[in-house]
């Protein structure tokens, strides 16, 4: 049995699973000290299931704790950049483009030092050793321990950052060390940018898991605890608590991982309604499509996996905008009322009409049209027939946009309805074949986390002219499954999901970017034996 976690802004879900089923499943407000919400909703599934928490195998979570850290500017470290491709790559300092008030907080303790790799693997200048020792003892002296290293190409060869790490290392004990490679992809100002914000929460992250821990073991759970990465797989506390950016975009991912397992489609649409957006992805094999564009987070870019998502603002809260005299006319033109795109949120049992507020949600006029029913329906205004018919039309104009926005091919979709305010979803909708409701749609994103595999990826750059492409894809295939099972995951199990090729004009003879993905069950919900990266370093074949 394994117990799956959500931590939403508004409600933490919680499933109990056995096998393929649910046995028991939450809501419970989500709390300042996230661990105490936590805590509450496991206990509250035991309970209703009547399990001891001895039964439990394994426990997973899905926060958005650090992705609310970076956007409210909150509880960050100061950091230590560590630029390692001088004199070249001097022309843009890092935090170039940042919003002011983040990288205030964060701090510019920059140096830009010798080093880093052309494309092709040559070397732009060599690691100055006694420079990084000197930065090193220099950050040590101010009292910065999170340090962040990124060289330029590393993700073709690790080597510099490897080396300048462990020269940190000596020279600051107490310092955590981000490596570029492990989180980003080739562009460079992202990939840095990724890293900066990694070690910024590093304290924040090691907080936030040993809180989680430590409320697991207080309600009698000693499963091992895994973290929900952006991309639907997992990893273990201890890495997520090195890499907290690779768990950023749990959230929709694990909402659009529990659509495809509680309806078997693996490939569809999935819309997440929630109190203030409708969160859009795309299934490909069962796994969330990947952002192919660099990710904003908190007013930052970055370019690390984050999966495809495309939000708008029509939840179960929206804030419907209509003059009250206007509640019972017999015609309502479009520019009458506006929906959106605020939300009362979490607030709706206090502002929402059927809960006796004085604000015309979207949930009013749902129920109005008895497409759901909760609250007090004798609450609501006495809105008529045509007002009531011109706003539902314009909810399902903004979905039928955002469907049609993320389509990628011709034809008419599966659409997969999940959330609290799946409600707002019609049966029918144009450029949709069909519309399916899931059992337990409402806790889709806890059932997500609670069938969540170990994942790994290795991306390579391949000379297709020293190496036969057949012989060099099968490596790669293997190395990606032998990073699932040394992550944690079942032998059995382990294989591969994505395989993404891309051909590199610009360099000689016929190089291509390879990418291959794999994911695993886990083995007896054991912990992974070593964190293992998630990001592998590229190397030229």
């Amino acid at each position: 049995m394994r117990i799956g976690v959500d931590v939403g802004g508004t409600n933490t879900d919680a499933v109990l699973m056995r096998g393929h089923e649910v046995v028991a499943w939450t809501k419970q407000p989500t709390t300042a000290e996230v661990s105490l919400g936590v805590a509450a909703a496991i206990d509250a599934v035991l309970t209703q299931a009547g399990v001891q928490a001895q039964a439990i195998s394994s426990v997973m979570i899905g926060t958005t704790h650090f992705a609310n850290a970076l956007v409210e500017r909150n509880r960050l470290d100061k950091v230590g950049v560590l630029r390692l491709a001088s004199p070249s790559g001097e022309a843009l300092p890092p935090m170039t483009g940042w919003p002011e008030d983040l990288a205030a907080c964060v701090g510019r303790h920059v140096y830009l030092l010798r080093g880093g790799y052309e494309l092709d693997g040559r070397e732009i200048s060599a690691l100055d050793a006694d420079a990084v020792r000197q930065a090193a003892r220099d950050l040590r002296g101010r009292g910065v321990d999170a340090i962040a290293i990124c060289s330029a190409f590393a993700p073709i060869n690790a080597d510099m950052e490897e080396r300048a790490a462990a020269i940190v290392r000596r020279e600051h004990p107490r310092a955590s060390v981000s490596l570029s490679h492990t989180l980003g992809r080739l562009g460079f100002i992202e990939r840095e940018n990724a890293t900066i914000l990694n070690a910024a929460l590093t304290t924040l992250a090691a907080a936030v898991i040993a809180s989680l821990e430590q409320a697991l073991h207080a309600i009698g759970v000693e499963a091992p605890l895994y973290i929900s990465q952006n991309d639907g797989t997992l990893i273990s506390a201890t890495q997520a608590a090195a890499t907290p950016v690779l768990t950023i975009g749990s959230g929709p991912t694990n909402s659009m991982r529990g659509a495809a397992f509680l309806t078997g489609v693996k490939d569809a649409i999935v819309m997440d309604v929630g109190g203030t957006t409708t969160d859009i992805g795309v299934l490909s094999n069962g796994f969330p499509r990947e952002s192919s564009i660099a990710v904003d987070i908190g007013g930052v870019r970055t370019n690390f996996r984050m999966p495809d998502i495309l939000a708008i603002g029509l939840g179960g809260g929206t804030r419907i905008h209509l003059a009250p005299e206007l509640y019972d006319a017999d015609d309502l033109g479009a520019d009458s009322f506006r929906v959106g795109p605020g939300s009362v949120g979490f607030r709706i049992t206090e502002e929402g009409m059927l809960f006796g507020g004085a604000t015309l949600t979207a949930s009013d006029v749902a129920a109005a049209q008895g497409h759901v029913r909760f609250g007090d329906p004798s609450r609501l205004p006495p809105l008529s027939p045509q007002v009531r018919a011109a706003i539902w039309t314009r909810f399902q104009t903004i979905l039928e946009d955002g469907v049609d926005r993320m389509k990628t091919t011709r034809g008419d979709a599966t659409i997969l309805a999940v959330g609290g305010g799946a409600f707002l979803i019609p049966d029918a909708l144009k450029g949709a074949a069909r519309v399916i409701r899931p059992p337990h749609a409402g806790v889709a994103n806890a059932v997500g986390a609670a069938i969540a595999q170990v994942g790994a990826q290795v991306d390579h750059i391949i000379d297709y002219a020293k190496v036969a492409r057949a012989d060099a894809l099968q490596a790669m295939r293997d190395e990606a499954c032998g990073r699932v099972v040394a992550a944690g995951g079942d032998a059995a199990s382990a294989h591969v999901v994505e395989v993404d090729e891309v051909y590199l004009s610009y360099l000689p003879g016929r190089a291509a970017q390879v990418r291959v993905r794999a994911v695993g069950d886990l083995v007896g919900g054991r912990a992974p034996v070593a964190p293992i990266a998630e990001s592998g370093a590229r190397h030229a074949y």
